[in-house]
């Protein structure tokens, strides 16, 4: 390397002497002919002005009686000439050693002479000269050749220790094995002699035995800090694997050295991330166990590390999830959710807990340690990623935390977000609306009071046919119109804010099951409001529900035969026949929905499902029959249709709701009857409805006869009130 210093200079030096007499001698010659065209009139526009420069001029005027003489206009000349003459000189040479200067500095600066410094030629220092533009190649290729000439030192000389390092590290006095490693951790520090350790398997081997049996942290720290620079290579990543590198590691972080327990958890989770088979090596190593106890470290980088490792181990690993929760790690991981600011902390936390979310076992236990409330805190920060993962975490969790209190805040903000255009957001904040509203009271006219509704039936209209949001949109505005305080705020609400015919579009083609059993649930629920009735039929809803009952009984009865349950979705047959006849009954409250009703040929259809096998869709069938009854027309249908037998069997019910209405669907069809037939169904309904006391009879029979020509829910209502004043 000096021999190639040392020859640039002398060819160096000969330059400048070249450029020096070169540049003098071009800038004389130009001085001379630029003189001589001024005499000899080189160019002919211009000799006048230059032949005045130096012809001698006589005074025109003579105000003061005096004319200066030629003599001293000529002396003057000759010293200005002179002076020139003299600065032209100095210019050149000044010019000259300038640009070698410059030509020196640019392409070799280490040449120069201490102190010693080219003239600036540009105004502006920021800009580069086009000399030291030209240079920038010859100094590219000067530094790359020094980088080679330096690698290739390090590499022989790397090369030429690591079979006398390899015995040193494995002797048996331990200072000799901690020089040894200080050694090593030295040339781990350059590229070329780190590719040579890499290349050896025994000296890796005898790193990771030195680190294992160190008797002193000073050896610990520095094979570790050898492991940790040799696992940013491929292969020294799998070096490290085969050499047993892993359980030595996880027996690292029980060190008590900060320095030590940074190196091996970081040496780590460059083996989860990037080399295969390591992962299920830790788990072996029972490095689950290690790490989660690390969760109560303060220092959020090593927390940060430590979180992601936790989440490389547990994704998709049942026992592993099993093992954080053993160890205390949903307490760990949400009390750092609570208390740090450290986003990618927060952020690899959330992505722990997003994987724990969908456990059994580990949901319970982040919803006791109030997951809920911590996660919340984060919604509304300026990291979209922590969002979205806290957001999907609360979603996964919301269903175990329905009992869970102090959610105020939380559903606010969920309620806020219904307004967003993200669909995941959306998908999200509806989801966890709908689990925290479902058998909550609380929640549910906490969310009415703060705008709930309204923004459920927003983003209903902008989900279109992303059933993601659409379903759990309709589960929560159908939680919030039914038992609480405020029910019949939200049913009214829908209707106010023009949610009624989209609601009921959502029951057309094509069926997606989910969404239709949820829809079908919400229109029954509107229509116990009595001012949602007209607009729910002009919105079409009793064609559509008949059309789905029909649809779906059918397919029942096609599987009945196979006995198989019919499952479409996810979602069972005899739910939607359960759910539609359901909503019907409640339509049929309304005497020209009752009419509209019994008009699409539905009575046949309500009399075969009372032989159902399951009750609930008998308690619902005999309930719309009921309903459908009051009219005299539908009642002669229905006894036509030769439902007394099956509502007789119905008598004897253990359900009091379906023995209620099957009571009352025969007192209604035997009003028209002969004396004989209406005392024998006087009789059995004596038997089987009042078989305690059959005193009640009578009272029944006049609640039966005032209440001929109104709605069945008046009946019950005032039987339920009959049966409370038994009980007193």
């Amino acid at each position: 390397m000096r021999f190639f210093h040392s020859g640039f200079e002398q060819w160096l030096k000969h330059q400048e002497i070249l450029i020096a007499a070169e540049a003098s001698s071009s800038f004389s010659s130009q001085v001379n002919m630029h003189n001589d065209d001024k005499y000899l009139g080189k160019f002919p526009g211009q000799v006048g002005r230059h032949s005045s420069s130096t012809c001698l001029v006589q005074s025109l005027y003579y105000n003061d009686g005096f004319a200066p003489t030629l003599i001293n206009i000529q002396i003057q000349k000759n010293k200005n000439k002179k002076t020139n003459k003299h600065k032209d000189t100095d210019s050149c040479s000044q010019y000259s050693l300038t640009r070698a200067q410059r030509v020196r500095a640019a392409m070799f600066p280490e040449t120069l002479v201490e102190g010693e410094a080219a003239m600036p030629t540009q105004p502006d220092p920021s800009q580069q000269s086009n000399v030291q533009r030209l240079a920038e190649p010859s100094q590219l290729l000067k530094t790359a050749i020094v980088h080679l000439i330096n690698y290739q030192d390090d590499a022989e000389l790397a090369t030429r220790a690591v079979p006398e390092l390899t015995k040193l590290l494995a002797d048996e006095d331990p200072v000799v094995v901690n020089k040894a490693a200080m050694i090593v951790n030295q040339l781990t520090r350059k590229e070329a002699s780190r590719r040579v350790l890499v290349q050896s398997p025994t000296m890796v081997g005898a790193v990771v035995r030195a680190m294992t049996t160190a008797v002193d942290m000073e050896t610990a720290r520095c094979a570790a800090s050898v492991l940790h620079s040799l696992s940013h290579q491929r292969e020294g990543l799998l070096a490290i694997f085969k050499s047993g590198g892993i359980p030595a590691l996880v027996r690292m972080l029980s060190s008590p050295v900060e320095s030590v327990l940074f190196y091996a958890i970081t040496t780590l989770h460059n083996l989860l991330l990037h080399q295969e088979g390591a992962k299920m090596a830790v788990r072996l190593a029972d490095g689950l166990q290690r790490m989660v106890p690390l969760l109560k470290k303060s220092n959020p980088k090593f927390l940060a590390i430590t979180t992601d490792c936790l989440q490389l181990l547990s994704y998709g690993n049942q026992e592993s999830k099993l093992i954080i929760l053993a160890n205390g790690g949903p307490e760990g991981l949400v009390f750092i959710i609570r208390n740090y600011n450290y986003e990618k902390l927060l952020w690899t936390t959330s992505r722990v807990l997003k994987v724990l979310s969908v456990c059994p076992s580990n949901k319970p236990a982040i919803v006791e340690a109030g997951g809920m409330q911590a996660l919340g805190q984060h919604l509304t920060g300026s990291s979209q990623r922590l969002i979205q993962n806290c957001l999907w975490t609360l979603r996964n969790l919301s269903d175990a935390a329905t009992k869970q209190e102090g959610l105020d805040g939380l559903l606010q903000i969920l309620v806020a977000q219904l307004g967003s255009d993200d669909v995941n957001m959306l998908t999200c904040a509806t989801g966890i609306l709908s689990n925290l509203t479902c058998n909550n009271s609380y929640n549910k006219t906490l969310v009415t009071q703060c705008g709930g509704v309204e923004a459920l039936i927003h983003a209903v209209l902008r989900a279109g046919e992303k059933e993601d949001v659409a379903e759990p949109a309709v589960c929560a505005l159908r939680h919030l119109t039914s038992r609480h305080q405020d029910a019949e705020l939200a049913q009214n609400a829908v209707r106010l804010h023009y949610g009624i015919p989209a609601v009921v579009k959502l029951l057309g083609q094509p069926h997606y099951w989910p969404v239709v059993k949820a829809t079908v649930g919400l229109i029954r629920n509107l229509a116990l409001c009595p001012a949602n009735q007209a607009p729910l039929r002009e919105a079409g809803a009793i064609p559509r529900l008949v059309n789905l009952l029909l649809k779906a009984h059918q397919d029942t009865q096609r599987h009945a035969s196979a006995s198989q349950q019919t499952y479409q979705d996810g979602v069972r047959m005899e739910e939607i026949v359960e759910g539609c006849t359901g909503a019907l009954h409640i339509l049929a409250r309304d005497p020209i929905n009752r009419g509209e009703i019994a008009s699409m040929q539905t009575i046949p259809l309500f009399v075969q499902l009372l032989y159902s096998y399951v009750e609930n869709v008998k308690r619902v069938s005999a309930g719309v029959l009921c309903e459908l009854a009051l009219d005299k027309q539908s009642a002669e249908l229905i006894d036509a249709e030769g439902a007394s037998a099956p509502l007789m069997e119905l008598l004897h019910s253990s359900n009091e709701g379906i023995a209620t209405y099957a009571a009352a669907v025969l007192f209604r069809i035997s009003e028209d009857k002969s004396s004989d037939y209406r005392k024998r169904v006087s009789v059995e309904l004596t038997h089987s409805l009042f078989k305690h006391d059959p005193s009640a009879w009578e009272m029944a029979a006049a609640y039966f006869s005032i209440c001929r020509y109104h709605s069945f829910h008046t009946i019950m209502e005032e039987m339920q009130k009959y049966n409370d004043r038994k009980k007193i």
